[in-house]
């Protein structure tokens, strides 16, 4: 009987556990962007989910997200992020940055981990200073157990990164 108490005891402290590691929103912080040596962008973005829809991912520059993935039968079949990296062999690693020397933008950079057995595919959409609509952008898709670096010298408030695939 006190087994399975204590069992029943790990089991939902497990449980309760994994919950805590989820992080489906962003907290509001104040984007601030490089637009050239005077210029800077700046805005408030407001706590929000990192998910619009189902697996299409919105970050923004700074951000550095441990994205959580289930997989069936070689297909991602869900998406979450989480606060740690506890499950390194199904969690994708993204992280958007602004390359800036002294104030001036030098680029933007895009890193994506793959940590499956084949290659990550997904798409992206940028949304540039300057400009006011969503602008398809070439990915290479990265390849198994290895990193990608997209850059781009385009000045990027946020990037949109959809139809992920496994291949």
């Amino acid at each position: 009987m006190l087994q399975r108490i204590i069992l029943s005891t790990l089991l939902i402290f497990s449980i309760y556990a994994h919950a805590q590691n989820e992080k489906p929103n962003r907290d509001a912080f104040v984007l601030t962007v490089a637009v050239d040596t005077v210029n800077y962008y700046q805005q408030d973005v407001p706590i929000s989910p990192y998910f619009v829809k189902d697996k299409i991912l919105q970050i923004y520059p700074t951000e550095k997200l441990f994205i959580e993935t289930e997989v069936k039968a070689d297909s991602i079949h869900s998406m979450k992020v989480v606060k740690e990296n506890l499950n390194p062999e199904k969690t994708i690693v993204i992280e958007f940055i602004q390359n800036v020397k002294g104030k001036n933008h030098e680029g933007m950079m895009l890193k994506v981990d793959n940590p499956f057995e084949k290659a990550l595919r997904y798409k992206a959409l940028m949304y540039i200073n300057g400009r006011t609509e969503w602008i398809p952008t070439s990915i290479i898709p990265v390849r198994p157990k290895l990193s990608s670096f997209e850059v781009w010298n385009d000045v990027i408030l946020s990037l949109v990164l959809v139809e992920w695939k496994l291949e």
